[in-house]
């Protein structure tokens, strides 16, 4: 699974996702499929994870003109984020419940730093590179949500709410 952080998100940092699977298609990926329009492809592929990486985001920099950052896992890496689910029975609305996919493990001098959630009905877990958010007002309305997660862990990462995590796990599993 290839997710993309950025796309499609307002007006900028457009890409379809037909041109998507094409590209991808082109550069020898076999299976090449999408999920929604906010960057979730399925795909096969022989390369290690970072060089995957790699090749995604110089392809769509190349292509579409704008670097795009670029997390991988596998199928079983996606089952395992629903499976811990850190914050079971806490979280009631899957749409406000969400997991950040991080790039790389974050540092652990970073993670010991991390403050508490500035409101008592807002939630976080890390768990390896997954961040788990539960956000009860959404993510608009959350002091939790403002935070500068990159900036806090020190690596980049791409969120999809709960329902769309299922979603990648149905498709990757099947």
């Amino acid at each position: 699974m290839v997710l993309l952080r950025g796309i499609n998100v307002g007006r900028a940092h457009r890409v379809g996702m037909a041109p998507l699977r094409e590209l991808l298609t082109a550069r020898g990926h076999a299976e090449v499929r999408t999920h929604l329009q906010s960057g979730n492809v399925l795909l096969d592929s022989d390369l290690t994870a970072d060089d995957l990486t790699a090749d995604v985001e110089a392809a769509l920099a190349g292509t579409f003109g704008f670097e795009v950052p670029v997390v991988v896992r596998t199928a079983p890496e996606l089952a395992a984020v629903l499976a811990a689910d850190p914050l079971a029975g806490t979280w009631t609305d899957p749409a406000r419940y969400s997991v950040t996919f991080l790039a790389g493990p974050p540092d652990p001098a970073l993670v010991t730093a991390l403050p508490a959630p500035p409101r008592e009905d807002e939630q976080y877990r890390l768990v390896g590179r997954e961040l788990y958010l539960w956000l009860p007002e959404g993510l608009r309305r959350s002091a939790l949500g403002a935070w500068r997660w990159e900036r806090l862990l020190g690596v980049t990462g791409t969120a999809r709410n709960w329902n769309t995590v299922r979603a990648l796990v149905d498709l990757t599993a099947g």
